[in-house]
């Protein structure tokens, strides 16, 4: 299956997947996957529960071996040698342990030591870095919480913080925009588009089909294996999402916006005026 992100040249893809097949033990995710992405786009990736959209994720940043084929990031690097900090990562929040005694403060500053560090303790510049990063994130006025005391909104900011205290060239996000509200996954997506436009490659998962629609420029339909790929108004059709989800979608186009929800059996509904 081969589904390619528009880029000039192989040296412009941030991720590039060549024939890759991926699994736990006997139980295979996806076979002969070949993607790649274009440094500095910002794409989202959807699909059904169990479509191994995670999995995709944990092989680009090195988390899960594959059984077979080539993961090569930033135009040719292999992703066990791409360096510390290159690619930043913000978890599901479901996955993390919320009593774990540690502040807001403290986890932005523990992205600063995926580079192998041990010496514990933070120079001048790299507190100078860690508030004026929470500054800028709005999190600056809760750097001494616990962060089991914050909102979930905050909580992703804080993790997002964590992921970008490196500078890295690639951000990756697993559920972002899941387990908060609307103001605040609309909030969190103006952010990633800002960061985006500052020229880091970004590429999330989501289950929000209308927040992809309104917001992000590319979008990668995934059931184990790439569907379709495109801008979501030329891709989110009955076709594509029949194919991805089995049908129980309704799309509603109207004034050139989508609703698009759950229901049995599948329908489009166009109302262009």
């Amino acid at each position: 299956m081969r589904a390619i992100f528009p880029s000039d040249s192989q040296s412009d893809a941030a991720v590039s997947l060549t024939g890759v097949s991926a699994g736990y033990e006997q139980n295979i995710v996806f076979e002969d996957l070949s993607l790649e992405i274009a440094a500095g786009m910002f794409a989202g990736i959807v699909g059904p529960t169990a479509s191994g959209k995670t999995t995709l994720l944990k092989i680009i940043l090195g988390l899960h071996p594959a059984n077979s084929g080539k993961v090569l990031l930033h135009g040719g690097a292999p992703v066990n040698r791409v360096k510390p900090g290159t690619i930043g990562y913000v978890p599901q929040l479901g996955s993390v342990d919320w009593d774990f005694p540690v502040t807001v403060e403290e986890v932005i500053m523990m992205g600063l030591y995926t580079n192998g560090r041990i010496w514990p303790w933070l120079s001048r510049p790299e507190r100078i870095r860690v508030r004026t990063l929470a500054y800028r994130l709005g999190i600056d006025n809760c750097l001494q919480h616990h962060i089991s005391e914050i909102s979930g909104g905050q909580r992703q900011r804080a993790f997002l913080a964590r992921a970008l205290i490196n500078n890295p060239k690639l951000l990756v996000l697993d559920e972002p925009t899941s387990g908060v509200d609307i103001k605040t996954q609309h909030e969190v997506l103006h952010l990633l588009s800002d960061l985006n436009g500052e020229g880091i490659t970004i590429i999330l998962t989501t289950h929000d089909l209308n927040a992809v629609a309104s917001h992000l420029p590319w979008v990668i339909c995934f059931n184990r294996g790439v569907v379709a790929q495109g801008r979501p108004h030329d891709i989110f059709t009955n076709e594509v999402m029949t194919k991805t989800y089995g049908g129980d979608i309704v799309i509603v186009k109207y004034q050139g916006h989508f609703l698009i929800a759950n229901s049995t059996p599948l329908n489009f509904i166009d109302e262009n005026r």
